[in-house]
């Protein structure tokens, strides 16, 4: 018989397929409980994986654009500042777009030199040689303006830019510029005359002080009128071009931003700018290259073989203009993005106010250049240029002394003397410099 401890020991056949089948169930417990919790740990372990790795990843990427960037980071904003401080008792820090531009250029120097702070912001595009603008960025950099490089379409560029400077002043004369260009290319001037127009504006109506705007429309707005002089009273809504449509409707929008947001705004209808480093698609620009090389140039005639005459404007007496719009902008009167009061919306003719025909324009190049041009006559084709200009400036005049002193004959004499100092008698155009346009129709008017 067995003892009690066998029976302890080994139970009887019933009692031990209870007990090895309780043992069976719990072993498969305890394997299931460890198996789930292996799986929870390898869960949680891919998931903080996954985590540190998608945060790597992001630490990577953000770097990768910081340092690819072409703006950001302590030393460019070091850069910023210490272009826009002022050096004269009440000093503007001006925001100049479009500052590798020709008139860009000059209207930062003469800001510059007069103790004012500059920052310069130029996209750099290809429209016409970028090599020249690369010369303007150098000619700007050994004065100490800064200019960064970007598109004024980027609102997070802007608004780093006003988040590192209280500007006072924006002087804003980034566009598409060219009127028979618009026929190629009608979305580029749609992307910076409008687009790019209104991004600059809700950068502006949202900064804390809002600077005071002064910005580069065109003569071009008077179209098809044919009152003379042009006055700014005049008809706009006839415009004979894209290009002229664009800054009509520029003057519009600005109107729009002054009303409801209090920016004060001045617009310039600028008449055909000319002078040193000068826009090389501009006709006195490319008649004086072609005429060095003994190369033909085309000269356009209006209706009934009537010669176009244009109210050309050196660029001294712009750069005196502008500056002067900028003396007497007044401020605007919002305050994040909020009007508290009216502000001034100006628009002012900056001209010559003394029509030449461009007949005589090629006649006193051949005085400077002494040589003659081999002309040839077409009529004009319907590409968006108008037969005339000729500015009322009286406005401007009553309104900060506006006066024009640089004659035809005196202001294209400093552009040849320039112009071979820059690029020597025999400047051959290179493929690529007018990308856009054939060598036979180089030269636009405005």
């Amino acid at each position: 018989m067995p003892s009690k401890l066998e029976d302890e020991l080994f139970p009887s056949t019933p009692g031990k397929f209870k007990i090895e089948r309780a043992h069976t169930m719990n072993r498969q417990f305890h394997r299931c409980f460890s198996s789930t919790s292996t799986m929870f740990v390898w869960a949680l372990l891919l998931i903080a994986l996954t985590a540190s790795y998608l945060s790597l990843q992001s630490f990577l990427d953000t770097g990768s654009r910081y340092f690819s960037a072409s703006w950001g980071g302590i030393q460019w904003e070091k850069q910023v500042r210490n272009s826009a401080q002022t050096h004269r008792n009440g000093g503007m820090s001006v925001l100049v777009t479009g500052a590798a531009g020709f008139v860009g250029t000059h209207v930062s120097l003469a800001l510059k030199k007069r103790g004012d702070g500059v920052v310069g912001l130029d996209n750099f595009n290809d429209y016409y040689d970028q090599s020249l603008k690369k010369a303007r960025k150098s000619l700007l950099n050994e004065h100490g303006i800064f200019i960064v490089e970007g598109d004024i379409n980027d609102a997070k560029l802007l608004d780093k830019l006003f988040d590192v400077v209280v500007f006072t002043h924006v002087m804003h004369l980034a566009a598409q510029a060219g009127v028979r260009y618009a026929m190629e290319n009608p979305q580029s001037y749609v992307h910076s005359n409008i687009a790019g127009l209104v991004t600059l504006l809700e950068a502006c109506k949202s900064a804390n002080p809002q600077p005071s705007i002064v910005w580069a429309s065109s003569s071009s707005v008077y179209g098809l009128n044919d009152k003379v002089p042009f006055s700014e009273s005049d008809r706009t809504d006839r415009p004979a071009s894209l290009y002229a449509a664009t800054k009509k409707a520029g003057e519009e929008i600005t109107h729009t931003y002054n009303h409801i947001y209090g920016l004060s705004i001045t617009g310039l209808r600028f008449f055909t700018v000319y002078g040193p480093w000068g826009r090389p698609d501009m006709a006195y620009f490319s008649f004086t290259r072609n005429i060095l090389q003994g190369k033909p140039i085309t000269v356009y005639r209006g209706k009934n073989r009537v010669d176009l005459a244009r109210d050309f404007t050196y660029i001294d007496d712009i750069v005196k203009g502008c500056l002067g719009s900028l003396d007497t902008s007044g401020k605007s009167t919002g305050s994040g993005g909020k009007k508290r009061g009216p502000a001034p919306f100006r628009i002012f003719n900056l001209g010559n106010t003394s029509p030449v025909t461009v007949p005589t324009l090629v006649s006193i190049l051949e005085r400077h250049l002494q040589k003659k041009a081999k002309r040839n006559f077409v009529d004009m084709p319907g590409n968006g240029d108008v037969p005339f200009t000729h500015a009322n400036t009286s406005l401007a005049r009553k309104a900060f002394g506006y006066k024009p002193t640089t004659d035809l004959q005196t202001g294209l004499k400093k552009f040849v003397k320039w112009y071979l100092s820059y690029y020597g008698y025999n400047h051959v155009i290179h493929e690529g410099q007018f990308r856009h346009l054939k060598s036979g129709s180089v030269a636009v008017l405005d």
